[in-house]
């Protein structure tokens, strides 16, 4: 009995040690979305994979765009340091669009609000930290 009872008191200690690691949550505000519809496209980005347009992105979703605020939450991140890129895509194609001078067509946003100059912000600019449990951010579309 004292051999159980030892026992149980040691997978109780010792449990969290083997636990799997606290992921997080990301919930995303996006403000100022049009009301001419499509989908909005979020995804999160490590340092690595920001810059790099062929690489994968961490964690991503698409839901439908609801003018004036759209709400999208990404789950099962790892804690760390993140950027975020997005879009409305009023035509659902997928893409990002452009015109043939390389402009937007489409309304667009970066974590931290960072805007960009003649390319997209650096990783610096756009970083934040997410950490375990549930986080939220606020990006307006540009």
């Amino acid at each position: 009995m004292f051999r159980c009872l030892l026992a149980g008191v040691f997978a109780l200690v010792a449990l969290p040690a083997f636990a799997a690691p606290l992921l997080a949550t990301l919930t995303v505000k996006v403000e100022k979305v049009s009301p001419r519809g499509g989908n909005v496209r979020v995804a999160l980005y490590t340092a690595q994979t920001y810059s790099d347009d062929n690489a994968k992105d961490v964690n991503d979703a698409v839901v439908p765009a609801k003018p004036g605020e759209t709400i999208v939450t990404l789950k099962d991140i790892k804690p760390g340091i993140y950027a975020v890129k997005l879009f409305q895509d009023f035509n659902r194609n997928g893409e990002f669009d452009m015109n043939w001078i390389g402009l937007p067509l489409e309304k667009y946003g970066f974590s931290n609000d960072a805007r960009p100059t003649f390319s997209e912000p650096s990783f610096d600019a756009t970083k934040f930290e997410v950490r375990p449990g549930a986080n939220t951010i606020t990006i307006h579309l540009q």
